[in-house]
């Protein structure tokens, strides 16, 4: 698998434990009383899950800085660009210069296909008129 393709899973990885995260947090959150107005929410329920819930942060915090750091080096792995910044726009500029030759041989072509277009159709429609023009034999 090449470096760009690592790079997108690893994003769609470290995506995939975000969400699992807060989907987690939130799911496991206790109550909160939100205003003195609201009742008091009811206690949570101890369960012998109680000590899992407090390791799960912690547990997938690490998952989630363990992601970030592989992704810090596949980013690292990139191969730096051939001459700098400098070389870069040279070239940038070479295929812009390029792109706009190519603009304008591609504008030149579709100004000959319409010219050709209206002398078809001038050609079409002296046909067209000559064809109606003709008398029916008697």
């Amino acid at each position: 698998m090449d470096i760009i393709s690592q790079l997108q899973e690893q994003v769609n990885t470290i995506a995939a434990l975000a969400f699992n995260t807060f989907g987690t947090l939130q799911r496991d959150a206790p109550p909160v009383r939100l205003s003195p107005n609201y009742p008091e929410p009811p206690p949570a329920n101890p369960t012998e899950d109680s000590t899992n819930v407090a390791e799960q942060p912690k547990q997938m915090s690490a998952a989630f800085v363990k992601a970030a750091k592989q992704f810090d080096v596949l980013v690292a792995a990139l191969p730096l660009s051939d001459g700098g910044e400098e070389a870069q726009l040279k070239r940038i500029a070479e295929l812009q210069a390029e792109n706009d030759a190519v603009g304008q041989e591609l504008q030149k072509q579709l100004e000959a296909a319409e010219k050709e277009l209206k002398q078809v159709q001038e050609l079409f429609n002296q046909a067209t008129d000559n064809c109606l023009n003709l008398k029916k034999p008697e």
